[in-house]
């Protein structure tokens, strides 16, 4: 006989309690006949109560290991907060403000991811990924020379977060397959690539929001960006984080675990659900794909969805480059350019005779369907991000933070560092961030100012960091689809390796605050982040892979 465990009975609990909540919301708003109009505003709005919703989320998502009803739940928190606890009001924020808004609001997204899932399984289909896992095999010999070249081709695609993650997943899953290495530790490597990367670019759809966002300061927000990139010590720090915890060959944490099951008993997942549902095709169909077969569809998709960037924001009427990025919206750019990609691929693979009209019109689906879960895991998370936003968590961070900029000078740039870890972590939403901090960071300090740079370099990497700590945030969510990889592991295994890189940068921008000279302070950090590492190894007594 089985005994139940604690943590369904606690999930059993906690879906009884929403059950019964949601009857009594409904039979009290029919029996009343209450009105849904709640203008008068919650009353906890701009308060600090307005980030409960995200914190019940993540918690939940933590304690339970169970992402779909945390994330339902917190929806569910924020609305009846944001609807001041009537009943019918509640649903009306629920779908309307949350689920309908995120399903719209991310619509192009959705598009992207689908259409990523298919030139998947298309290139699975031929055959393709397995020449290039046989490849690989042969000129990739060693574990660390799959995560660096993993890493390498995360750092090569820098113009968006989004693509970065799908993109390098899609591509270097049957490498690190090869050589033993976890789907959390690959989820690792492309998150640690995705968002970083893109906030020191400037030639990215991330430089393009920060210089949005700072429009209406005084200030060029592409000068801001620039200027700011020596001090952005957190996405930095990651990318040598990355490098050198690859040769020091040792993990720490729960990433430790995952990595020893995969090298010792070649399992990748260790636990949670394997998501592996278009690698069923690999090896399926011609078999005749080649590597040139995979290379063609990525680097068709890389120049197409550039272009469809370039176009969005009015390169081809004139706009300059520059401006024409500054200017794009990726969730129209994306789609414009996967779409054409997609057809492209089709009629290169039909033309090679490396798959049917009818095999190819099958992937479909397959694409589809393994994308289900980002898919449905976005829309919540973006569901949540909308009834914070109601509950005026953008305002309570702005009064704390004004309130707390006087007599603080030399530490305000770790305190915004801080300040914009817990708003990104809390709300899962690093341009949100932005909105809410660069305007107040260019409002502390004068332009003449060096510490006006320090400050937005805090404002930003914070907001990097946040969000790759949150387990809503999208950059992470696609991460884990990417990489095909439960959720709650990639999260779980990553969270200490940034924080520990998070700790590091904190201390240096208090020292960046005081010496306020980027040539000083950045090699500082760096030599703090390899000196902590080799600590950890040695108080883990040297262990290796």
């Amino acid at each position: 006989m089985k005994t139940r465990r604690p943590g369904s009975r606690m999930m059993t609990a906690l879906v009884i309690a929403l059950v019964f909540a949601l009857m009594t919301f409904a039979i009290t708003a029919f029996a009343e006949g209450e009105s849904a109009d709640a203008a008068a505003g919650p009353s906890t709005y701009a308060t600090i109560f307005s980030l409960l919703p995200p914190v019940i989320a993540i918690a939940l998502a933590l304690i339970t290991k169970e992402v779909y009803s945390s994330l339902f739940i917190g929806v569910l928190a924020g609305s009846v907060m944001a609807a001041s606890f009537k009943p019918a009001a509640t649903m009306d924020v629920m779908i309307n403000d949350g689920l309908i808004a995120a399903a719209s609001g991310t619509a192009g997204i959705f598009i992207f991811l689908v259409i990523l899932g298919i030139l998947v399984a298309l290139i699975n289909k031929t055959g393709a990924s397995a020449a290039f896992g046989h490849w690989a095999k042969t000129h990739i010999k060693t574990r660390v020379g799959a995560q660096l070249a993993t890493f390498a081709f995360g750092v090569l695609i820098f113009i968006d977060d989004y693509f970065n993650c799908l993109t390098v997943g899609s591509v270097m899953q049957p490498v690190t397959d090869a050589h033993k290495i976890s789907r959390a530790k690959l989820a690792y490597i492309i998150d640690a690539t995705a968002a970083p990367i893109c906030m020191i670019a400037p030639i990215s759809s991330w430089a393009a929001a920060v210089s949005k966002f700072a429009e209406g300061t005084g200030y060029s927000g592409i000068e801001l960006f620039i200027r700011a990139i020596p001090y952005n010590f957190y996405s930095l720090l990651t990318l040598i984080f990355i490098v050198a915890l690859a040769l020091m060959k040792f993990d720490f944490g729960p990433m430790a675990k995952h990595e020893f099951n995969a090298l010792e008993n070649g399992d990748l997942f260790t636990s949670g659900t394997e998501h592996d549902e278009i690698d069923s095709d690999i090896g399926v169909g011609s078999g005749r794909g080649k590597v040139i077969d995979l290379i063609i569809p990525i680097v068709v998709l890389i120049v197409i969805c550039v272009i469809g960037l370039l176009y969005v924001g009015g390169f081809f009427n004139g706009v300059s480059f520059v401006d024409s990025f500054a200017d794009t919206d990726a969730t129209v750019g994306l789609p414009w350019g996967s779409i054409i990609a997609l057809v492209v691929t089709i009629i290169y693979l039909i033309a090679r005779r490396l798959i049917s009209f009818k095999d190819a019109m099958a992937c479909i689906p397959k694409g589809f369907v393994a994308m289900v879960p980002a898919i449905l895991i976005l829309t919540f998370a973006t569901a949540l991000k909308n009834t914070t936003n109601l509950l005026g968590a953008d305002v309570y961070v702005e009064t704390l933070m004004k309130g707390s900029a006087e007599g603080l000078a030399n530490f305000l740039p770790a305190v915004i560092f801080l300040v914009a870890c817990f708003l990104a972590f809390s709300t899962g939403t690093s341009w949100g961030t932005f909105g809410i901090l660069i305007p107040i960071v260019t409002s502390i300090f004068t332009a003449d100012q060096e510490l006006l740079y320090i400050g937005m370099s805090a404002c930003l990497a914070g907001a990097v960091c946040g969000d790759h700590c949150s387990p809503i945030s999208d950059t992470t969510i696609m991460s884990s689809a990417g990489a095909r990889c439960d959720h709650i592991n990639h999260v779980s295994t990553q969270m200490p390796y940034a924080i520990t890189v998070a700790a590091v940068s904190f201390v240096a921008y208090v020292i960046a605050g005081f010496v306020q000279n980027a040539w000083i302070a950045l090699p500082i950090a760096i030599a703090m982040m390899i000196l902590t590492l080799f600590g950890i190894k040695l108080a883990r007594g040297g262990a290796k892979k």
